[in-house]
């Protein structure tokens, strides 16, 4: 199994506290608007068959089937799922969530989605290659794919460890493991040897002044990228 249980476990405790924007996922809730309407920039949602691989507690997921795509959320986590599912019925947001592994839903529904999402999860497994290959798989020809994570180097760890989980305590401690986070040229290669083709490759920031987010060209911490299998 590609993932780490104590990661697993990590997020099965937090679960409960999954779509509370003031808990530790507050970093979440505030983020997907901005990455919500990147991925809806590039390739409209309204009636694509999409699937989040890594969906957890499914914010992603249900902020994605409100523009009209056909959402099913994957993770290998069961409580954040439970979460996810239970807050799908009270929103009346219809969401189809499975726990499931990301190569086990390749083999079994391979070239079916227009659009694969893996975002904030390729820096908490231990083969983030692994994972890049079966989002290529489970993309239909000609569809897109999108990732996001943290690149490793010296500001990454300042930032995304230090600051977000010690000085701003925006995420709980223990939250990020530095030696797992991936560089855009380790990224890219794993996307080139699954056969999608890279287009664009995009920045995430936190100002800790205003308390806010924005999408730039800085990759230097956040990033994201988004992807597509050729026809």
């Amino acid at each position: 199994m590609n993932a780490d249980p104590l990661e697993l476990q990590k997020f099965g405790e937090l679960a409960h506290r999954w779509w509370d924007p003031t808990s530790e996922f507050r970093p979440l809730h505030e983020i997907n608007p901005l990455r919500l309407e990147w991925i809806n920039a590039r390739t409209p949602l309204a009636g694509k068959n999409v699937v989040d691989v890594g969906c957890g507690g499914g914010i992603l997921a249900e902020s994605m089937a409100r523009k009209g795509a056909h959402v099913t959320g994957i993770d290998l986590s069961e409580k954040p799922l439970q979460v996810a599912d239970l807050h799908s019925l009270e929103s009346g947001v219809q969401v189809r969530y499975e726990l499931i592994a990301a190569e086990a839903l390749a083999a079994r529904e391979p070239d079916q989605y227009d659009v694969v999402t893996c975002m904030e999860m390729l820096e908490h497994v231990p083969d983030p290659a692994a994972i890049v290959k079966a989002c290529a798989t489970l993309v239909k020809p000609g569809g897109q794919v999108f990732f996001s994570t943290i690149n490793r180097n010296p500001k990454a760890y300042l930032f995304a460890v230090l600051g977000a989980e010690y000085l701003l305590k925006l995420l709980p401690k223990g939250t990020h493991d530095y030696a797992k986070f991936i560089t855009p040229a380790e990224l890219a290669r794993c996307i080139r040897a699954a056969d999608l083709t890279l287009d664009s490759l995009k920045g995430m920031s936190y100002n800790p002044l205003t308390k806010v987010y924005s999408l730039n060209q800085d990759t230097s911490v956040n990033y994201l990228v988004a992807c597509s299998r050729p026809a």
